[in-house]
């Protein structure tokens, strides 16, 4: 065909299938340009969702072969490690890879599904790296790259710490989730993590960085077309986006005009419509709409669908746009709450707290769009500041503490505002404050220290200043100090930092932070501190109880019907009665903060700090939830898919040079061809004294890096075509240690949560010429964990090696960037990640390590293991025999893994390469070894040791074992001779088996609405109380009260009531002539000025009664308003007015309700005029009474008069 490759031509299907070589010569060219067989040829060429038929001929072969393919094994001898590399030998004759496992997916998948896959490019298309693939292997290679090799397993591994983890299709010990989103990965949500959530009826909204987003509850079944797909929410259920905005902070409902309401931190508060509209691509944001800087992305694919692609995560144009917004604030918004009155307040920093009135917002939202621009400024001018009312001769009696929560206590009428270690209680009705009191309930009568705290942080500073100066040198001074001194400057420096800081956070952060707050159904305040306690407050701000469950602090808090859930720091979500009893708990989120809690549709959803959404039926725990687990698990195969990689390690100590061009090449390049991932290990990068003192005082501050360690980076990255092929991962220096990792661009978007660590072993722990590196990653959402060592030398040191290992094992804590929603560090772009030291000890024996809960660890590295009880002249023989059987029996890394005592479980290919020390520098060949005075006997200190998931050698991949490795690789650039030890490298298979977020929520959607088990046992615990309501129509005239009874007339479960206000409608009388007034419900349901309603909230036990008075405590008019005679003209002083009270009767595990409507009338009755000649009887006065009151109902048409009514909705 025209225009093909002189060594292909096509088949059938349009693959391309390589040509029969013409000579040996074009053979080997062949050979090394193509590693691997073309994509239409290669059995494991893309990804499968779809399960394996087991009735298939096909999936029967792929079954046997994976089970004859025992590619791992101990062995003790070098005749069983020869047979079994004679079994794992593959027939080759069609032309695959012999290390491929072969994973055939169903033949009965649908066409279009089949035609989308083959539009995947196969993550191992290398083009970009076939000018170094001509290169040849060094000595020491496998001549076949793909029979998996021979592997020796360390003893110990099944046991404590060293256990692999228990993995599944389920969670052991978490009840099955509604995932609503999956966790995405932290490098796809620059500017779009998420903060907050709440649940309005049928929907979730959330606040993120760039926005508000929404989910339908109805809809979170479905999934997206291939080309909608977001990068970062590809499993996410579907949502919508608003256009983009400044940070949302915090949100709240009103469900009573369908708004949803934002605070953001460019001060604005802005409305949303919960009927939003459909997305309209290239919409400008409006004049109400703050321009944000954008980030620019690698994306180039353009998006028709309506969302944003992830080129336009950070900038994207499209989305539902804002209704009324206004500046309501100089610095962010942090909360917001609707009182009993419907008036919106809001903190903000500095202890700022204002009040927005309905009445004006009200007005602001009927205006039309041509008056729209006068909207804000309505809002604005009706603002009422509290903290400018408590302003004498410039000093504010209030707390200058930002004010980080709001909780509106419509049952008495009261607004809690709490700051990070004390509240302040005001009167919602006459805005009046109440008291100021602590998190002891001691009341504190506070003065703005504002000032105070500035001279304290100048005289600070000046202290902070002058003690620079003790260390600040001029360039002829500082030529004249010694080495030693300036080392010691700079640690005695840095040491004077740490102790700053140190003592600046004991002193500023108390563990009793206030961190969340919620009140409940019986109408008391819970809160949440950072110690873990939870505290109980009556409605009087009287302290009741304290509690603690959990040493976590505790982040959020919500109620539901007679429960409260506590989600904390540590991943764990608690479920409490309203007593404080611990019912349940589970952990969320694996050791991620639970940072927000909301209830809706059913479903207690969790918001953990990395950006995942889970929804937990509210039945749980409970028969249903057993039942659902095992419906998931038979289902299984549907949400499986699985993946295959290949990972090229290679770890050298290089001496403190700077390595050629060819020996990088010879090391790592000639192999890149093979692998989706290289890591790259090396140790003393840079040493010496100096260099080592300085490395401590960066790391005791937080920095890291060298010159050599930057050199080194961009060597590497030139040598796999950084930017073209492979892109940098990340990386992490400690003094002479570091750690890179390369990634094919092709499968970036798999890769993320790049997190970092280091652990010193050096002398007192504490210097970095000994010790560990690591990188910790998520690849197709399993977790691998890479670590770089350079462990103690000599040949005795056997124990101090042994020491080591276990000490990096143990402590090693991967940092994590900070993304939660009051942090100021929110999303960091780099992928090289800014980390933190580990610090010795702080890890317990009864603490897992983090090493132990990845699915994949890597150790590589200078492990410093000799030969023991063999000379010099021996070793050199048997090497130059290549008898390296005899010598792996002398291996002291070997036997201490035989023993146990060190590196437990992990396992290594078949040695068949020379010792890699010691070497002359630049001298070829074996008689490169040490041939100086000491003629140090040579040895294999560099090796790579790896741990799976497996618990025996032979086990299949699967959900329950998810990564399933083999060695195809494992030799030393016995060429290079830059260092005294020779480079080593080893690829690794990896098989990844994946579950598939959106078939398992399919799944889990399907398994709630068809199986007849759940559905009975759900209708028989989901249950709404039935209550029988004393009245359907009150009257109230003057200051009189009225009560309602509500009896619950279930046996068994308890009814819990909440009353608001649906709208309210006024007449009176205007120059002769009847008006009326109506209006849609006050902001959160809430009620008008002149009608008081206690309680609000309440929860009724079986049987018995509970009492709402009802009253107008406006209705009485003074005598001095009444004239004897009332004239006409002043009759519209004296409004007629009625409202329709909601009662709302919940269930305690479901959120469907019963509501029933009450009609309820006031009537302003003037007293009847005294008259000289008693020509108006009593009986006549009233007489007029009542026909006042018979026109004002006879007239009145706003609310329904019906009896009750009774609906049953979801919430």
């Amino acid at each position: 065909m025209e225009g093909d490759d002189d060594n292909s031509h096509h088949n059938n299907d349009g693959n391309t299938i390589p040509k029969i070589p013409r000579s040996a010569a074009a053979a080997a060219t062949m050979m090394n340009k193509n590693m691997h067989p073309p994509s239409g040829l290669r059995k494991k060429s893309m990804s499968y969702s779809q399960p394996l038929v087991p009735n298939s001929p096909i999936a029967s072969l792929s079954v046997l072969r994976r089970k004859f393919s025992a590619r791992n094994h101990s062995f003790d001898g070098d005749d069983f490690a020869t047979e079994t590399a004679t079994i794992l030998a593959v027939d080759d004759t069609d032309g695959m890879n012999n290390s491929s496992r072969f994973y055939h997916h169903s033949s009965s998948l649908p066409e279009e599904a089949l035609r989308r896959r083959q539009k995947i490019p196969h993550p191992q298309s290398h083009g970009g790296l076939d000018r170094i693939t001509s290169s040849p292997l060094p000595a020491g290679s496998n001549e076949k790259i793909g029979a998996s090799l021979p592997e020796f397993m360390g003893g110990g591994g099944g046991e404590g710490i060293f256990s692999v983890p228990i993995r599944g299709a389920l969670h052991a010990i978490r009840p099955p989730s509604l995932e609503l989103r999956p966790h995405p990965l932290r490098e796809t949500q620059v500017g779009s993590f998420l903060r907050t959530i709440v649940c309005a009826q049928s929907q979730l909204w959330a606040g993120m960085e760039s926005g508000v987003r929404v989910w339908d509850l109805e809809e979170v079944s479905t999934n997206y077309d291939d080309d909608k797909v977001v990068i970062g929410d590809e499993e996410s259920a579907p949502f919508k986006e608003s256009c983009r905005t400044s940070p949302a902070l915090c949100l709240a409902v009103d469900d009573g005009n369908r708004l949803v309401w934002s605070g953001h931190k460019d001060g604005k508060i802005r409305s949303w419509k919960m009927d939003f509209p459909q997305l309209t691509p290239n919409s400008s944001q409006g004049d109400n709409t703050t321009s944000v800087p954008t980030t620019p992305t690698t994306a180039s694919t353009s998006n028709t669908s309506g969302r944003p692609s992830f080129s336009q995560i950070s900038g994207r144009t499209s989305g539902f746009k804002e209704g009324l917004s206004w500046q309501a604030h100089r610095g962010p918004v942090l909360c917001m709450a609707f009182t009993s009155q419907g008036d919106l307040w809001s903190g903000s920093e500095g202890g700022f707290l204002r009040i927005w009135p309905w009445d004006s917002i009200e007005k602001s939202l009927s205006l039309s769009m041509g008056e729209r621009h006068m909207a804000a400024l309505l809002v604005e001018r009706s603002c009422i500041d509290l903290r400018s009312r408590f302003i004498v001769n410039g000093v504010c009696s209030l707390p200058s503490a930002d004010i980080r929560i709001l909780l509106s206590d419509n049952s008495k009428s009261k607004v809690w505002c709490a700051s990070s270690a004390s509240f302040a209680l005001w009167n919602s009705r006459t805005k009046e404050l109440i008291k100021v009191f602590n998190t002891d309930g001691h009341v504190e009568n506070k003065v703005d220290n504002s000032s105070e705290e500035k001279k304290a942080k100048a005289d600070s500073y000046g202290e902070d200043e002058k003690k620079a100066k003790v260390f600040s040198i001029s360039k002829r001074d500082k030529s004249q100090l010694n080495f030693f001194q300036r080392s010691r400057n700079v640690l005695i420096g840095a040491a004077d930092a740490v102790r700053r800081a140190a003592s600046k956070g004991a002193f500023g952060e108390d563990n009793r932070k206030i961190e969340a707050m919620i009140i409940s159904m019986d109408g008391m305040i819970w809160t949440g501190c950072s110690s873990g306690t939870l505290v109980q407050w009556d409605g009087n701000a009287e302290r009741l109880q304290e509690l603690h469950h959990h040493s976590s602090s505790v982040l959020s808090l919500c109620a539901f019907g007679t429960r409260l859930w506590v989600g904390y720091a540590s991943g764990t979500i608690q479920m409490l009665d309203l007593e404080g009893n611990l019912l349940g708990g589970w952990e969320v989120h694996s050791n991620i903060p639970v940072i927000n809690l909301a209830v809706g549709h059913g479903f207690m959803f969790t918001l953990a700090n990395h950006g995942a959404i889970h929804g937990w039926h509210l039945t749980f725990p409970g028969p249903i939830e057993d039942l659902l687990r095992s419906e998931l698990i038979s289902k299984e195969l549907l949400f499986t898919k699985f993946e295959n990689i290949k990972i090229l390690t290679g770890t050298w100590n290089v001496g403190q040079e700077r390595a050629a061009h060819n020996s990088l090449i010879s090391w790592i390049g000639s192999a890149a061809c093979d692998a989706d991932i290289v890591i790259t290990g090396c140790q003393e990068v840079e040493m010496g004294a100096g260099f080592l003192a300085m490395a401590a005082a960066k790391e005791t501050v937080g920095l890291e890096g060298s010159a050599n360690g930057h050199w080194w980076m961009d060597a590497i990255g030139k040598t796999l075509d950084e930017g073209k092929v492979f892109y940098r991962v990340g990386s992490r220096q400690l003094a002479g240690l570091l750690i890179s990792v390369w990634a094919r661009k092709s499968i970036k978007k798999y890769i993320g949560d790049i997190d970092a660590a280091a652990v010193a072993c050096g002398f007192g722990r504490a210097i970095g010429n000994k010790g560990g590196v690591g990188l910790r990653m998520s690849i197709y959402g399993r977790s691998v964990c890479l670590v770089n060592c350079h462990l103690a030398a000599h040949l005795e040191a056997v124990t101090k090696r042994n020491a080591d290992f276990d000490h990096i094992f143990r402590t090693m804590s991967f940092s994590r960037p900070s993304i939660g929603p009051h942090s100021s560090g929110a999303g960091t772009t780099s992928a090289v990640v800014v980390r933190g030291p580990n610090t010795p000890g702080v890890q317990s024996d009864d603490v897992t390590p983090e090493l132990s809960e990845a699915d994949m660890i890597i150790f590589l590295g200078d492990f410093n293991y000799r030969l023991d009880g063999i000379s010099y002249d021996e070793a050199r023989d048997f090497v130059s025999q290549r008898c390296f059987d005899w010598l792996r029996e002398k291996d002291q890394l070997r036997e201490e893994m035989k023993a146990g005592k060190v590196f437990q479980g992990m396992r290594e290919g078949l040695i068949k390469f020379p010792p890699t020390y010691k070497f002359e520098r630049h001298r070829a060949g074996l008689s490169g070894y040490d041939s100086g005075e000491k003629k140090r006997i040579p040895a294999w200190c560099d090796r790579i040791l790896y741990r799976d998931t497996r618990s025996f050698t032979l086990q299949e991949c699967s959900l329950e074992c998810p990564v399933v490795s083999s060695i195809l690789q494992y030799d030393a650039c016995m060429d290079v001779t830059d260092s005294d030890h020779k480079p080593v490298r080893c690829l690794i298979n990896m098989d990844i088996a994946s579950i598939d977020k959106t078939v398992r929520r399919q799944q889990f959607g399907e398994i709630l609405a068809s199986n007849k088990i759940i559905r009975s046992l759900i209708k028989n615990i989901c249950i709404v109380p039935e209550v029988t309501v004393s009245t359907d129509d009150i009257i109230l005239q003057n200051e009189d009260a009225t009560t309602i009874h509500i009896t619950n007339k279930c046996e068994k479960e308890k009814a819990i009531i909440e009353t608001k206000c649906d709208g309210h409608s006024s007449s009176f009388m205007k120059e002769n002539e009847l008006k009326y007034e109506v209006r849609n419900p006050r902001g959160g349901y809430g009620f008008p000025s002149w009608l008081e309603v206690t309680p609000t909230v309440g929860v009724i036990k079986p049987g018995e009664v509970m009492e709402i008075s009802v009253r107008d405590d406006e209705s009485h008019i003074s005598e001095e308003t009444v004239e004897a005679i009332i004239p006409p003209t002043h009759n519209e002083n004296l409004k007629n007015k009625e409202v329709t009270l909601m009662v709302t009767v919940f269930g305690n595990y479901t959120t469907e309700n019963t509501i029933y409507r009450i009609r309820v009338r006031s009537f302003v009755v003037p007293k009847p005029p005294e008259v000289p000649n008693n020509n108006i009887s009593t009986s006549s006065s009233r007489r007029l009474s009542i026909n006042m009151m018979k026109s004002s109902s006879k007239h009145t048409t706003s609310i329904d008069s019906s009896n009750i009514r009774r609906s049953r909705r979801k919430s």
